[in-house]
């Protein structure tokens, strides 16, 4: 169980994130839906340590966290929207050296966890390819990969399908699922709305910091008049 309560961050005098209070089971798949500068980025780099809030808690199996013990226990892992790979390490080393660094792996036992992984999202072939030379879609799996090689509780993942064809979206969209029947909490951030058709989830509509409306998916597609704000932003109207 992921418990967020009272999340406040105000960045110029501006709140980005305005008293955010969430439960999120194992298991579950949340998106916050919204258009840039909403403050749902922001709220995925709290719940991963790279920002601090400047009030409320964040509970992980029922135990408060603190910015310091959850980046040592690798609780959270955060998926970002350009990746933030080394360009110029090879695909395998993008994911041993985190292990070996960071974990204190062995090289066997890294090289290890990532063949498996390679395997798993089909870049075993490019293990000693660089990172330059990868497209857009083989960046994300990789992404995906070196998160998953630290074996986090929750997966934060901000603008997965952001410049992805729709292919490559039902792709992610699959991994995504796949990720939660596992029973990883998965955080998502969004503009893309076609998530909510691909996935069984809840959704959080974001405006100025603020939840301002929430909807299982499923709800969501049988009775999308009951949720005119989500219903107002997939029809493309702010």
């Amino acid at each position: 169980m992921l418990s967020i309560n009272g999340l406040h961050k105000i960045f110029g005098g501006k709140k980005v994130v305005d008293n955010i209070c969430l439960d999120l089971k194992e298991g579950s798949i949340t998106l916050f839906l919204g258009q840039s500068g909403v403050g749902k980025s922001t709220l995925l780099r709290i719940l991963s340590g790279l920002e601090t809030a400047d009030s409320g808690t964040i509970s992980i199996k029922g135990k408060e966290i603190d910015r310091t013990s959850q980046q040592q226990d690798h609780a959270v892992g955060m998926v970002f929207q350009q990746f933030n790979l080394f360009n110029h390490k090879t695909v395998k080393e993008n994911i041993t050296l985190p292990l070996e660094k960071v974990l204190g792996k062995t090289s066997v036992d890294a090289d290890q966890i990532a063949q498996e992984l390679l395997e798993r999202f089909n870049l075993q072939e490019l293990r000693n390819a660089s990172v330059n030379s990868l497209s857009g879609g083989q960046k994300q799996r990789l992404a995906l990969a070196r998160t998953l090689a630290m074996k986090p509780y929750i997966i934060c993942m901000d603008e997965p399908t952001s410049a992805l064809d729709p292919l490559l979206t039902s792709y992610v969209a699959q991994v995504i699922a796949d990720l939660a029947k596992q029973g990883y909490i998965v955080v998502v951030a969004t503009h893309d709305t076609v998530l909510i058709d691909k996935l069984d989830c809840t959704v959080h509509l974001m405006r100025d910091g603020k939840i301002i409306e929430s909807a299982q998916s499923a709800d969501y597609r049988a009775h999308p008049q009951q949720y005119p704000h989500i219903s107002k932003f997939v029809a493309g109207h702010s």
